[in-house]
């Protein structure tokens, strides 16, 4: 028998044997999840969950005990998730004590147009990060006190961009000086403009492609000198460099662990998985670091005043921020006690829609559900802020036009921040929208790159000020009570 006829032959076997499987789960209505995606049968058997109108409705569903009724964002997300639809069954939710007052959440397609920060488990009259909102108000009535932001995001915000406008306008607002935290190397380090950056090529860098190790910093990354290496890297954030702080970010050092600071030696003592130290306080708005100790884990250097808001951009290209699962709680929890963070912004999801038939991002909330826990339980002080992603297009037979399951995903995303009681933000509402992308990259000035994924340098700032003013706008709701 030759080649041709085997496969034939090997095909039709297992043809047979899917048939006689599916139709044995049929005859004695038994199930098994996996085999539910491949039963051949499904199509042209009715749906046996589907209601008297024929049509495969689900039925209502039973929201989980620590779920409010209130919340019919998450409702809708899991009304969309078949896995859960499968596992419930219908009660009576009506509540038999006087419940407390909660302001009904406004339909989801409205939550997608809105162009505020959002609290899905709070009247829309209150500040959504009401703690921020508190430290930022404090900050604004004279206090000294430091206000800090770890934006996380993919290339969405490479370079600076986005934050770069936010950390302005916020600490021309409330005080501040600093670009902030500096990853040792980069490679957009010459695309950066808030910060110069040149280093030597012994640098090694461990990080979330290329490694499992769970001693990452924020950034995604940890570097290690292979012998004399060196970086210098100036602030270009501030004119007024007065009292600019410049600190070292590093994890556990040995008795002999010792770094060169614009020539001066700096032995490093700390133990912890995170350890930060001031290395200078002058009027220099750069600094050039060097060590020989190849043992030594540095995550990078921090500009930043004594007070006011300090935006640390942590940028990794073609992350989902699922990544963030992997580091250990334990260094999470040493950084909030030396470096805590007042806002941790977690701005994700370009990368999680790159099929452009994609709708079903059901399990990506799932998996990101218990990586945001995680974090909200290592950064005890910080409010959480969920940034739903901005519009992307794809090439359709019609010509570019925004992903077809882009508003699944925010809803997606929406529901993700509603499950961890995080606060919301649409960027793809303050984008414009359904094909804001197109619109974005064929104005003159255009405002994104023709990828018809990022916004350029321009659009950045944007969307920068549009997130500064969200903020500000929460401030005022906080004042208002």
């Amino acid at each position: 028998m030759n080649a041709n006829k085997r496969v034939f032959f090997f095909v039709l076997l297992s043809l047979i044997l899917y048939l006689l499987a599916s139709y044995l789960t049929l005859a004695y209505k038994k199930s098994w999840s996996p085999f539910d995606r491949v039963n051949l049968l499904s199509e042209i058997v009715p749906n046996q969950t589907a209601g008297n109108s024929g049509h495969g409705a689900h039925k209502p569903i039973e929201l989980p005990p620590d779920i409010d009724p209130a919340d019919t964002l998450l409702a809708n997300s899991l009304a969309a998730d078949t896995d859960t639809v499968s596992k419930v069954t219908v009660i009576d939710t009506t509540p038999t004590v006087k419940p407390k007052k909660v302001v009904p959440l406004v339909p989801l397609a409205e939550n997608l147009k809105s162009k505020d920060i959002l609290f899905f488990a709070a009247d829309s009259t209150q500040a959504a990060l009401a703690r921020f909102a508190e430290k930022l108000a404090a900050l604004k009535a004279g206090e000294k006190r430091k206000v800090r932001i770890a934006y996380l995001g993919d290339s969405m915000i490479e370079g600076d961009l986005l934050s770069q406008t936010l950390r302005s306008l916020m600490q021309e607002m409330y005080g501040g000086k600093g670009v902030g935290f500096i990853p040792i190397t980069s490679q957009v380090a010459q695309f950066r403009r808030t910060a110069t950056s040149t280093f030597s090529s012994g640098w090694k860098d461990i990080n979330f492609k290329n490694t499992k190790q769970k001693n990452l910093f924020l950034s995604g990354h940890v570097f290690y000198s292979s012998g004399e290496d060196w970086v210098k890297i100036r602030d270009n954030t501030t004119r007024d460099t007065t009292n600019l702080g410049k600190y070292i970010f590093y994890g556990v050092s040995n008795d002999s662990s010792v770094v060169l600071a614009n020539k001066q030696r700096f032995p490093l003592k700390g133990k912890a998985l995170f350890n930060r130290e001031r290395l200078l306080n002058d009027k220099s708005r750069s600094i050039t670091l060097s060590t020989n100790d190849k043992s030594l884990p540095i995550y990078g250097v921090s500009f930043e005043s004594e007070s006011g808001v300090i935006i640390d951009n942590f940028s990794f290209r073609g992350i989902s921020g699922l990544e963030f699962a992997r580091i250990n709680p334990e260094l999470l929890k040493a950084i909030d006690e030396h470096n805590p963070y007042d806002l941790v912004i977690f701005q994700f999801g370009v990368n999680v829609l790159y099929n452009p038939d994609e709708t079903n991002f059901n399990w990506y909330k799932r998996a990101a559900i218990p990586v945001v826990d995680k974090m909200k339980r290592c950064f005890t002080k910080a409010d959480f802020l969920i940034v739903g992603t901005g519009d992307r297009a794809f090439r359709y037979p019609e010509g570019y036009q925004s992903a077809v399951g882009i508003e699944e995903l925010i809803k997606v995303q929406a529901a993700l921040a509603s499950q961890t009681s995080s606060a919301f933000y649409s960027l793809y509402s303050v984008m414009g929208g359904k094909n804001s992308m197109v619109d974005w990259a064929t104005r003159s000035p255009s405002l994104a790159n023709k990828d018809y994924v990022h916004p350029n340098a321009l659009g950045a700032r944007i969307l920068g000020k549009h997130l500064f003013e969200a903020i500000n706008k929460d401030v005022h709701k906080l004042e208002a009570q």
